[in-house]
Parts: C-alpha cells; structure tokens; sequence
C-alpha cells in the first residue's frame, strides 16, 4: 500500500478530485442567538446563579484568560434560568427539564446549520441520500436523526446513522463515516450534522466540582454541517477537500481521562490534568500512521494541520512536539478564540477558516499546503484523523 499510496498522494497534485474517492462538497454552520463574551462571563454566570463566593470567582477569572476565547454562543440564557430556576441549583434532579431545552435547541440549530450548507452546495435537499447526525448533547427515542430530516424535509428513504456522546472526536468520526458511506455507495451525498448545546451540562458554580469552572471558561454551542460525496459534477459541485485516508485509534487504559456521567442533574464530565500531555506523547505515532497510509514521511511543516481545539495546551502540546511553524494551527485557535471549544462542531469551524485561509493565499499568489490532517481527540482516549486534500490549495 505505502508504494501505491505514493504514487496517489504525491504524484497527483491537480486540483481535481480522485475518482471514488470522498469530498467535502460544502460547509455550514449556525448558533443560538446568545452571544457571551469573555470579558463579561464572570459576573454573568455568578449573577445568575445566585453565587458570590470570592475563591470561586477569581478562579473562573483566571481559567478565561487562559482559555484564549474571547467570544461564544450558548443557548443558555436569562430567560430560560427564570423559567427553569432549578437548574442554577445544586443537587436538584434536573435531567427532564435540560432536555426539553436540549432536544429542541439542538434541532433547531442542526436544521439551520444544514440548510445554510445545502444552499452553499448548490443542489437540492432532495439529492441528500444519507445522513449522519453527531450529538453529545441530546437523548430521546427517536432520536435527532429523524427530527432533523423531518425538519429538513428529506426523503424518508434517507438512510441515516447516528452517533451519540463521541464528545471532541464525534465531528471527524462523523466526517469518517460519512467518507465510508460515499466511498460505498456511487452517486451517494451524504449531510453531516453536529449540534451541540452546554445545557445539558449546565452548573451552579461549587467548590466541590472544580472542573465545572474549566467548561464554563471553555464550551461553547452551535452547529455544523457538511455535505460529502464522491466524483463531483463538474460545474455544479465545488469539492472543498478530498478524504484521502481516515483512520480511528483509542488508548488503552485511558477510559477514566476523560469521564463523563449521565445523572439526574445532566452530564458531569471529568478531565484528567494528565490528559495533554497523553495526546503529546501520542499524537505522533498517529499522525506517522496516517501520514504513512500514503507516503509522506515526518514533513510536518509541508501539511495543513485542521485540528480540533480542545484547549490552548493541547494546541501547544501538539505544535511543541511536532515542531509546527507558528502559524500551522492558525485555524484552529481562530476557531477557539471565536467559537470556544464546541465539541463536535468546531472541526466544521477551523475547515472553514482553513478555506478562508487558502483563498488568502491564493489571492497573494503564494503556496499553500496542498496535504494536511485533519485531527480530534475525544473520550477513550480516542484519536480521529483523516488525511485530506485542500482542493483550493
């Protein structure tokens, strides 16, 4: 395989697609209507939750500096607090309660973040085949999958699939699914919906849960979505990035590092302090494996780098130990700064940026990196990474 991958990979450098193999066609994304900003999140969410511990607060303050957002969206809002004021209080059971707030915002946003990316795509709802839906933020029977291709008002012979509490990683694990579906099934257009909203894990500040004060700093809400398909009709789809490569890899005995639990008050997540430098001292066995799959050897600093921010450190962990050229993870702490980390949404965030980016370079008349990844680290832990083409490199 590593000969003929060679050849594929480095041989070709058109711009157009490979036959058969998986594009992405187009990108949207939407948010709630809340717009938070970093500067004022503190008095904010201890205002509204009735909290006025001094230890507490300076904590928070010191976590949203080091965090690098500026700016996030959040469904949570005033008025939802006033009619469910239950959920800024610790140790009630308030798990029905997020998610009729969840299950509905999470729709809503996912049906947005589609029809904003079917009308960049160009081409009919009715053209989509499959879906695939991502969420880590709801949980009903029937599940998201449906309510969003009724709202969409796709065929209900679309064949869907459904991915649930992938955390960080669900975004690239879903893009690798919808990349098998595409690859399987000639003349297939896959939609690729993420939607997530912080509700659902939404608490009171308390000195017994100091990693609530991290999410706070950090989460964010939105949606994403992609549209994905092989052999693009010329003049009528613009393929954005070729899927080359994906592959999937979890570490084992690392199921406790990220920890999050369903109860009656919603999610509790726990992240190990350990959990940074785990991805550092892994992330380049994985990048050689995928880079491997076809020809590259260690030319870091020749590829594009999409990854997913889960936080400042992981970045800088990430680009000390592969020696990354400052500006290779300009996307993704764009995406940070602008977004928060959204969970599954924001690898939709930092490839737009990407495009943005390349577009810019173009304009200047200067390279681009043509080869990249595009990366996610979730709960597991697990390592999602899909070796890509920039077709507008």
């Amino acid at each position: 395989m590593g000969s003929e991958g060679e050849t594929t990979a480095q041989g070709d450098f058109s711009k157009k697609a490979n036959p058969g193999k998986a594009t992405v066609l187009a990108l949207g994304k939407a948010f709630p209507h809340q717009l938070v900003m970093q500067e004022f999140l503190v008095d904010g969410y201890f205002k509204n939750t009735n909290c006025d511990d001094p230890d507490l607060k300076q904590k928070l303050a010191r976590l949203c500096k080091t965090t690098t957002v500026k700016t996030r969206y959040v469904v949570m809002s005033e008025e939802i607090l006033k009619k469910y004021p239950e959920l800024a209080i610790e140790g009630l059971p308030t798990v029905k309660q997020r998610l009729d707030i969840c299950n509905k915002a999470v729709t809503q946003m996912a049906i947005e973040a589609s029809q904003s990316c079917i009308k960049s795509w160009g081409k009919p709802s009715s053209d989509i085949t499959h879906l695939v839906y991502v969420s880590s933020s709801e949980a009903r029977l029937p599940g998201g999958d449906l309510y969003l291709a009724r709202g969409l008002g796709l065929s209900p012979e679309v064949r869907r699939v459904m991915l649930y509490f992938m955390g960080c990683s669900g975004g690239v694990a879903g893009l690798r699914v919808a990349k098998d579906i595409a690859e399987n099934n000639p003349g297939s257009r896959v939609l690729l919906a993420t939607s997530e909203t912080t509700i659902i894990g939404f608490k009171p500040p308390s000195a017994n849960r100091p990693y609530d004060l991290v999410g706070v700093a950090l989460f964010g809400d939105g949606a994403g979505a992609m549209i994905i398909g092989s052999d693009p009709i010329p003049g009528i789809e613009r393929p954005l990035f070729e899927l080359h490569t994906a592959i999937q890899h979890f570490l084992p005995d690392t199921e406790k590092t990220i920890d999050g639990r369903f109860t009656e008050e919603g999610i509790s997540f726990k992240l190990g302090r350990d959990l940074p430098q785990i991805i550092e001292d892994n992330v380049q066995g994985f990048c050689d494996k995928l880079m491997g799959a076809a020809g590259f050897s260690d030319k870091y600093n020749e590829m594009f780098w999409a990854v997913h921010p889960g936080g400042p450190a992981i970045l800088n962990r990430l680009e000390k130990r592969l020696d990354l050229l400052p500006d290779k993870l300009n996307a993704s702490r764009r995406a940070l700064m602008d977004y928060g980390n959204a969970s599954s949404n924001t690898i939709v965030y930092v490839l737009e940026y990407m495009i943005e980016e390349s577009l810019k370079m173009k304009k200047e008349e200067k390279e681009d990196s043509q080869w990249g990844l595009i990366l996610a680290f979730g709960p597991g832990i697990t390592f999602e990474g899909i070796l890509a083409r920039n077709l507008l490199a």
